[in-house]
């Protein structure tokens, strides 16, 4: 090989590299171009290789001419890369540009359990009323959950298949009486409180009962009280709860913990009497259990079904429905 033949290679080569980088329009294709001519199998090398078969007089006027062209192609790569990489950037911000006169996406939010909306306006209703929330644990002792209450030893609801028993002496709490107890023990009178919770009862799950449910209980103790202030406790509930057209009436009835005992049964004139609630003045037995004197206040309690609220205020007629998690159903409220 000679020095002109290889001005001529050059000069192809630098042809070359004019019509191939015109055509790159991306850094992906920029490199790839890199490659082809400076790469270690790229045109320029093979030309430098080429170098040793030339008279070594002529060699050094060859470099040069190699080296002219590896910086122009160098200096081309650089300026075309940043050109290319200004241009993506450019476009990337415009795509990713945000247009605030678009209207903004819908997100729906959450909401409340209607039980939990449920058990929340029945507590509001009871605090206007003058009344404190009291807690306890599930988890009781069949000292709390019977026996303080005057129930029997033989009472059905000790039965084990009734209760969830977890030993001889520990169950799941089967109502949120045993808070009352707890309360009356570490207090002395007047006592004004609801109970509100969750229970559980070995009830087969049916369109009216389940295993789990919750109550919302409430006790009044203090000197003078007669069935006729729990009559207007009760009727002022009702008031609040169901609004206007409710009517109320109370019939007799039997619980352990009470005495006298009342059903308590509402309707909206002219429909069907619907029994919401049990209700009664507290046994004397129970008021001498937490060490309160019988003979100097009397008390009164009731306990309510927060599901049986919520459905008779919603016209749900499936207990269940509560329970199975269908946002089609839940949504709704």
């Amino acid at each position: 090989m000679t020095l002109d033949e290889v001005r001529r290679r050059v000069e192809a080569a630098r042809a070359e590299w004019a019509q191939a980088s015109v055509e790159v329009r991306d850094l992906a294709a920029l490199e790839a171009l890199r490659v082809r001519f400076l790469g270690r199998k790229g045109v320029l090398t093979r030309l430098f290789d080429g170098l040793r078969a030339l008279p070594p007089a002529e060699r050094a006027e060859a470099g040069k001419l190699l080296n002219v062209l590896k910086a122009e192609i160098t200096a081309a790569l650089q300026a075309r890369k940043g050109e290319l990489a200004a241009r993506a950037l450019a476009e990337q911000a415009a795509a990713e540009r945000y247009d605030f006169t678009l209207p903004g996406r819908w997100r729906p939010l959450g909401h409340l359990h209607p039980l939990t909306q449920v058990r929340r306006e029945i507590e509001e209703v009871f605090l206007r009323l003058g009344f404190d929330v009291a807690t306890g644990p599930e988890v009781e002792t069949d000292y709390y959950n019977f026996e303080a209450l005057a129930i029997p030893a033989d009472h059905p609801a000790r039965d084990d298949w009734d209760s969830f028993y977890i030993d001889d002496t520990r169950l799941l709490r089967t109502h949120t009486s045993p808070v009352q107890i707890r309360v009356m023990k570490s207090r002395k009178p007047p006592v004004r409180i609801i109970c509100p919770g969750r229970c559980y009862r070995r009830d087969n799950p049916d369109a009216t009962h389940s295993p789990v449910f919750h109550q919302v209980e409430l006790l009044w103790v203090e000197q003078g009280l007669t069935m006729a202030h729990l009559k207007w406790v009760i009727g002022e509930f009702v008031r609040a709860f169901f609004g206007p057209g409710y009517e109320m009436r109370i019939s007799a009835d039997f619980f352990p913990f009470t005495e006298p005992s009342a059903q308590v049964h509402i309707r909206k004139r002219p429909g069907k009497w619907l029994e919401i609630m049990g209700a009664g003045m507290v046994d004397p037995a129970v008021l001498s259990e937490v060490g309160y004197d019988p003979e100097e206040v009397t008390g009164f309690a009731f306990g309510l079904g927060v599901e049986r609220m919520a459905m008779l205020r919603y016209g749900v007629d499936d207990i269940r429905l509560f329970y199975q998690n269908d946002l089609r159903f839940l949504s709704q409220f």
